[in-house]
C-alpha cells in the first residue's frame, strides 16, 4: 500500500469516529482490498461493521440481495449492481454507510461496452445511494488498486457531507 492510500484510509476512519457512523463493503472486483485498506488504521475495528468478498455473482444475489433480474438485464459490471451491492450490505450489517466495487480488471472479460479497467462504485447512506462509472487503463493490479482508492474518496466525500 502506497503511502496516499494510507492517508485516505485514515481520513475516513477519523471522519467515521468523529461523526459516530460505521461502515461496511461488499466488493467483486477489489477482492476485499477496501476493507483491507480501512482495517489497516489502528482503531478502525470501532467503524467497520462487515466485508463480503462477493465475487460470484451467487453470492450477490443470495447474500447480498442483488436481483437476479438486475444481474441479467444489466450484468454484474453495471451501476446498478454496484448500488444494489452497496444497499445490501449496508441492510445486511446495520451499518452506515455500505460502500461496493464492481467491474473488469482485466486483462480478460471485456464485454461490449464495458472494456477491461472499467469499474462501478455504489454507495449507500441514510439519504440514498448512487454509483459511479470510473475507468483506468493499466494493470489487473493497477485497476484494482484505483478502485479501493475510489471507493475510499467516494466515501470520504460522503463522509463529509454527512
Amino acid at each position: 500500500m502506497q503511502k496516499n492510500d494510507n492517508e485516505i484510509s485514515e481520513r475516513v476512519v477519523a471522519l467515521l469516529k468523529e461523526k459516530g457512523l460505521s461502515i461496511s463493503t461488499a466488493e467483486s472486483l477489489t477482492g476485499g482490498m477496501i476493507s483491507e485498506m480501512i482495517t489497516g488504521v489502528p482503531g478502525a475495528s470501532g467503524v467497520i461493521e462487515l466485508g463480503v468478498c462477493s465475487y460470484s455473482n451467487r453470492i450477490k444475489a443470495e447474500i447480498l440481495g442483488v436481483p437476479r433480474e438486475v444481474l441479467d438485464e444489466y450484468t454484474e459490471y453495471s451501476s446498478e449492481t454496484a448500488i444494489k451491492m452497496a444497499e445490501g450490505v449496508r441492510r445486511l450489517s446495520g451499518s452506515d454507510i455500505g460502500i461496493s466495487s464492481t467491474g473488469i480488471a482485466g486483462p480478460t472479460g471485456a464485454l461490449p461496452g464495458k472494456p477491461a479497467g472499467s469499474f462501478w462504485i455504489g454507495l449507500a447512506a441514510p439519504d440514498g445511494s448512487r454509483a459511479w462509472e470510473c475507468h483506468f487503463s493499466g494493470s489487473r493490479d493497477e485497476v484494482r488498486l484505483a478502485a479501493a482508492q475510489t471507493a475510499l474518496e467516494k466515501a470520504l466525500e460522503k463522509l463529509s457531507e454527512l
